[in-house]
């Protein structure tokens, strides 16, 4: 149902743009090349799609690439064109440029050069904004209760979405960012894994995961891919040396207790309450979910801090100003009552190989408690 709305989104703008660009920029006499051109770009995508769960050979996995970085092209083409009518109604009443100017090859050509050029950087700018890990730098007080530490320093990071082709430079970029951090706790919020087969890739990546060192552990919790690709069983986690929380608490040392939530993609799954039942209040409480849906339920019980991912900011603009509607916080940080919220814009991405909302992010979150 997902690829469904994908595909219609990526339909019913590519038939506005050819369209549009058809009677505003191309002459007479090349209209037949570009339907041809238009059309054969068009079907890179939704071909693409239609062979991405088979054996593909070279020809394919290159047109799987090509048509994951279309699919952004083509929305912010989209949005050229759909700004550049809207200057079309406003020319009509304000009249900036003549309609014999307009009509000039020259002025077409330009323009729509301009428009082609303009998303092809956008989406080569989101390229490389994928690729480079930023970290996010917090500070909170919480109560310090009976808690042992004065300070505590959480890593968090979710989203990672690891494949078979995922690129190691970039694993070992993250390990290197994390190692040089010195985390006390690290944290993983879901969607970390993507398939259920071992291979060599996986194995790399356990390894290197395993080696990140911490000084009270590194914990996470599954997310809907895992659910989606059965790896909810841990098997990848307990290789790369990350301890799954479902639904469950742990105290760790006299220091704080920590929680974490199955994705709500589970119905059957416990409360916030029922987690928290029998625990009794004299450390601070920690609690992961993969998605920031229930900000106001968490804020009305004990818990200090939750971290949450899942939203990837919206990955691309203007998807994440839909998500600012959507969710009460759908990335960054948000003390409601007494708890502090916490929500990453994700460590990679899952779909086109561009982000231009959010950035690669690893969150560093320092406790202290008072």
């Amino acid at each position: 149902m997902f690829h469904l709305y994908i595909t219609l989104a990526y339909i019913i703008p590519g038939i506005y743009v050819f369209f549009r660009i058809k009677d505003l920029f191309i002459s007479k006499g090349y209209k037949h090349w570009f339907i041809v051109v238009y059309l054969l770009i068009a079907v890179i995508y939704p071909l693409s799609e239609r062979f991405s769960h088979q054996e593909m050979n070279l020809f394919m996995r290159v047109l799987s690439t090509v048509s994951g970085y279309i699919l952004p092209f083509y929305l912010y083409l989209f949005l050229s064109i759909l700004l550049f009518d809207l200057f079309l109604l406003l020319n009509l009443l304000v009249r900036i440029v003549p309609v014999e100017t307009r009509k000039k090859f020259s002025f077409r050509f330009y323009t729509l050069s301009a428009m082609i050029i303009l998303s092809g950087a956008v989406v080569v700018a989101g390229a490389i904004n994928l690729n480079t890990i930023r970290v996010s730098e917090y500070q909170v007080v919480v109560p310090k209760r009976n808690t042992s530490i004065d300070h505590l320093r959480v890593v968090f990071v979710a989203d990672f979405h690891i494949q078979q082709n995922t690129d190691p430079h970039f694993v070992e970029q993250f390990v290197k960012k994390v190692d040089a951090l010195q985390p006390d706790l690290l944290l993983y919020g879901g969607d970390v894994i993507e398939g259920d087969r071992e291979n060599e890739a996986t194995e790399t990546i356990e390894s290197a995961l395993k080696s990140i060192q911490t000084k009270y552990g590194t914990f996470g919790v599954p997310g809907n891919h895992e659910f989606n690709r059965r790896q909810v069983s841990g098997n990848f986690y307990r290789k790369a040396g990350i301890t799954l929380l479902c639904d469950t608490i742990v105290r760790i040392e006299n220091a704080l207790y920590l929680a974490g939530r199955f994705d709500e993609r589970l119905r059957e799954r416990k409360t916030i309450s029922d987690i928290l039942r029998g625990n009794p209040s004299d450390l601070p409480i920690i609690l992961m979910d993969h998605r920031p849906t229930e900000l106001q339920e968490v804020s009305q019980t004990k818990v200090d801090v939750q971290f949450s991912g899942h939203t990837h900011n919206g990955q691309l603009f203007p998807i994440n100003l839909i998500l600012h509607s959507i969710y009460e916080l759908s990335w960054g940080y948000k003390k409601i009552r007494n708890t502090h919220f916490f929500v990453t814009s994700g460590l990679r991405l899952w779909g086109p190989p561009v982000k231009t909302a959010g950035r690669s992010e690893i969150m560093q979150v320092d406790i202290h408690f008072k």
